[in-house]
């Protein structure tokens, strides 16, 4: 099964970290710039780091180079588990990590502090984001916000000629709009974190399982939780990872309803596809994006010269133009040409405390005190996967 290997490299590295996250590992904080070394490699999510190739008008890596002759080499990974995996290997100087990996990664000693004196345009960052606890530990930020979002439920306007209002279209066997049954017409997310949009789901619809949280599950509710995707796993056509793969999913395999994020949507709408998509009344899981430099990055002088120009507003706006993000500098709402003046309230810039935000499951929870690790999540995602 595509993913196992990853996995299983991601869970070798959570084997490094203290269940309750008590202590950070010591790492030294650069604390000043020196000779520029000519190129810079970073792992991102796909349409992260764009030179227009897609489109022309997407550029924001040309422009960089052109100022710090920094030559930009980027890998697209297709999950934080991944991601993590690919840190661990090395090679690489900056990630753009989401919640559910940041803490790995900080705990697994694979990345180091970013001194902000170095960053000065860290001081525009939004309010919201600024002492992430997905990112800032003990008041150290091991990185820098780079954009943010909700995963959203896209869905075949021809199919529903009204947004689905709730995220059972995907969960649960049901007739849709148009007569016909959603089994195999929709999709669920193949990495393990997607357990949280089930543990979600339940939580708004089965309120007797007193889950407070979607990322900290007793026992008891997270069997409840196994058995839902499990019920899931009899409905979904693919568990898909590669963003690029479920843009054509929709297009030629007739899938009509996932979990997705705006990326996909964004480029269907872009190609005239009857697709578009929704936050159901459940609410969303949501990602809050990093980027981290490794803990022994070949090229920290042009990284730090990249975190300071990924905080410049028109890239934080046309970022979030293509991507259908937020941008983590208010000011970028207002000066992208690409973005308009709508485009962050169309984004969800205003939904922040609506979205449940990625983190990595612990033993030592808040809501619970004990509860299920990520480690069982993986492990159990799998099974499920190959309908165990």
């Amino acid at each position: 099964m595509r993913g196992w290997k990853v996995w299983m490299q991601g869970l070798a590295v959570l084997a490094l970290l203290n269940p309750g996250y008590a202590q950070v590992p010591a790492s030294k904080m650069r604390q000043s710039l020196g000779k520029l070394e000519g190129q810079l490699n970073i792992l991102a999510w796909p349409g992260y780091i764009e030179r227009g190739q897609s489109d022309p008008n997407y550029d924001w890596v040309t422009p960089f180079e052109k100022a710090t002759g920094c030559k930009v080499n980027v890998k697209v990974f297709a999950s934080s588990d991944e991601a993590v995996a690919l840190m661990n290997q090395g090679g690489y100087d900056l990630v753009t990590a989401s919640g559910d990996a940041t803490l790995r990664l900080i705990y697994g000693n694979k990345v180091q502090p970013v001194n902000y004196k170095l960053v000065p345009s860290t001081a525009k960052l939004d309010k919201r984001l600024r002492n992430g606890p997905w990112y800032v530990v003990n008041g150290v930020p091991y990185g820098v916000p780079y954009q943010w979002g909700p995963n959203v439920l896209a869905y075949n306007t021809k199919v529903f000629p009204t947004p689905p209002t709730s995220w059972k279209v995907v969960f649960e066997e049901t007739i849709l709009p148009d007569g016909k049954s959603n089994k195999g017409r929709v999709q669920a997310y193949y990495g393990p974190i997607y357990v949280a949009d089930a543990a979600l789901y339940l939580m708004k619809t089965r309120p007797d399982l007193g889950i407070k949280d979607p990322y900290e599950l007793n026992e008891k509710q997270y069997q409840a939780v196994l058995g839902l995707l499990r019920q899931q796993r009899k409905i979904v056509q693919r568990y898909w990872s590669d963003a690029n793969q479920q843009v054509q999913d929709f297009i030629n395999e007739g899938v009509v309803a996932a979990p997705s994020w705006p990326f996909q949507v964004n480029t269907l709408k872009a190609g005239n596809h009857p697709v578009s998509s929704t936050i159901p009344k459940e609410g969303a899981t949501g990602w809050a994006d990093t980027t981290m430099m490794h803990v022994d990055a070949k090229n920290p002088n042009c990284a730090y010269k990249w975190l300071e120009w990924s905080l410049n507003p028109k890239v934080q706006g046309d970022i979030a133009a293509w991507f259908g993000s937020n941008p983590v500098v208010p000011e970028g709402c207002t000066a992208s040409a690409l973005l308009g003046k709508e485009g962050c309230a169309a984004n969800g810039f205003n939904d922040f405390d609506k979205i449940y935000f990625w983190k990595t499951p612990v033993a030592n929870c808040k809501t619970q005190g004990q509860c299920v690790p990520y480690s069982r999540w993986v492990k159990d995602y799998i099974a499920i996967q190959g309908g165990k």
